[in-house]
């Protein structure tokens, strides 16, 4: 696993600066550095994923990066087709742990458990206000500030960051889906379990 969390990160590093949301230009980089300095502290932070979250926690982040690269198409929700932000979640929790979210971004945020940023776990969703709406975009938390999603048309499924001006301004809070607590995901029951929003709900 730790050579593949490497790589993906590698392809995630070289896939460019934040995307131009309609809303809002991004600033022009200052800047690029090499693949192997702006990797470096991040993969340390993966290797020690499993030992900081458990085997079904890492097994949901190695999902995740394993899509990055899949492009961006509004209303996708395969590797095939292509994922938009709600549609990449949807496939990544479904496809891990057989649990089946909502299909909107807003209506998974409605179903999970809210949680401050600074109990954060790798494996939570965060939810950002890009359209002017609230909960109008997903990603799913890696650690160290760091999370994977789709971001627009003519994009990829990338690694971004929290932090930077962008998505910091936009920021509107985490979810977080109880996991399984057996380690063991051959334990995990076949049949999908839908996770619903509640009724009457945005």
């Amino acid at each position: 696993m730790r050579r593949t969390l490497v790589a993906l990160f590698a392809a995630a590093a070289l896939a460019g600066p934040a995307t131009v949301w309609a809303d809002e230009p991004v600033p022009p980089a200052t800047g690029v550095e090499t693949v192997a300095a702006a990797a470096a502290p991040w993969v340390q932070r993966l290797q020690s994923v499993g030992s900081e979250t458990g085997a079904v926690a890492t097994q949901l982040i190695d999902t995740a990066l394993g899509l990055v690269g899949v492009p961006y198409r509004m209303g996708g929700s395969s590797p095939q087709a292509g994922f938009d932000c709600s549609g990449f979640v949807r496939y990544v929790y479904a496809h891990t742990l057989g649990l089946v979210l909502p299909r909107r971004a807003a209506e998974q945020a409605q179903a999970a458990t809210p949680v401050a940023r600074e109990e954060l776990r790798p494996g939570d969703l965060v939810f950002f206000n890009t359209m002017r709406r609230a909960f109008s975009h997903v990603g799913v938390y890696l650690g160290d500030g760091k999370f994977v999603h789709a971001p627009s048309k003519g994009d990829r499924v990338k690694v971004s960051d929290l932090n930077e001006r962008y998505w910091a301004r936009r920021y509107d809070g985490a979810r977080r889906i109880e996991l399984p607590e057996s380690a063991a995901l051959a334990n995990l029951p076949q049949a999908a379990t839908w996770l619903a929003a509640p009724a009457g709900g945005r």
